[in-house]
Order: C-alpha cells, then structure tokens, then sequence
C-alpha cells in the first residue's frame, strides 16, 4: 500500500510542482474533502481499507438476541471529529483532541481503559484511517481531471 502511494506521489510530484500554490491549495482542498467522506462511509461501513471487516465488539456490548445495540464510531466519523488540514503542500485528515486518543487506540489495537476505574483492555486493531485501493484511484482521477482543466 505504502509503495503504491510513493509511486503516485513520485508520479504526481513533477505535475503538481507546475501549478501556482493558489491552484495546489484549491486541488488538496478538493482532494482532501473526497478523501474526508470515502473515509467517513468505510467508517460507517465498518470496513478497513484493506476491506475486510473491523473485528466484532466483546460479547459483553451484545444484547440477549445476539444484535449489536450500537454501531462502532457513529459520532467519531462526523466532520466535526474528523478534520481536514490542507495548504498548498499537504493534506491531513485527522481526528484531533478527545477523539484523538480513542482514534489512535483502536487505529493501532493498544491497551486502555473503558472506564474510570476498569482494568486495562486490549483492544483489537480497527483502522479507522488509511489509504484503500479506492481511494489512490480517487487522488489520481482527481489530479488528472484538475490537470486536464487547467491545460485548456
């Protein structure tokens, strides 16, 4: 994943250096909220970007028929939780304060506490950002269609 992400970096990097840094700063911002709401539906989806299925909560968060009560992370993927940082250089999409740390533990599947005064719990890994196949093709389609745009 992360080699593909060089070579489209490596292949985009040349393009984008042509462009006035207004015109960067105009694509990232476009790039950035398409990226914002593929993120935001695999979320709500309850998928990784590899597309498999983010592990099941603990049988304890189950009601007596099996059925989950809640889905994972339904407030965590609004826009207010997940912001964007865009200039004419970058694009970040990151979850900031609170949401931070509850983000990066189920991001990397670390060690926390549920509670004030619960034990430690191992969580399992859930990725909650990252790059899907979909989403290089996305930042490609993007960038053609701004070059194409432009050029005429």
């Amino acid at each position: 994943m992360s080699g593909d992400l060089k070579a489209l970096e490596d292949w985009a990097g040349g393009l984008l250096a042509r462009l006035e840094p207004k015109a960067r700063r105009q694509l990232n911002q476009q790039i950035a909220r398409d990226l914002r709401r593929s993120q935001q539906q695999r979320i709500a989806a309850q998928r990784n970007p590899d597309g498999s299925a983010y592990t099941p909560r603990k049988p304890r968060l189950r009601d007596k028929s099996g059925r989950v009560k809640r889905k994972m992370f339904t407030r965590l993927k609004q826009s207010k939780h997940l912001k964007l940082q865009t200039d004419a250089n970058s694009i970040g999409l990151a979850f900031l304060a609170r949401t931070a740390r509850l983000a990066r533990v189920h991001q990397y599947g670390l060690r926390d506490r549920p509670g004030r005064n619960a034990p430690q719990v191992q969580y399992s890994r859930r990725e909650l950002l990252g790059f899907s196949p979909q989403d290089l093709d996305l930042i490609r389609d993007k960038l053609l269609a701004h070059l194409a745009g432009a050029t005429l």
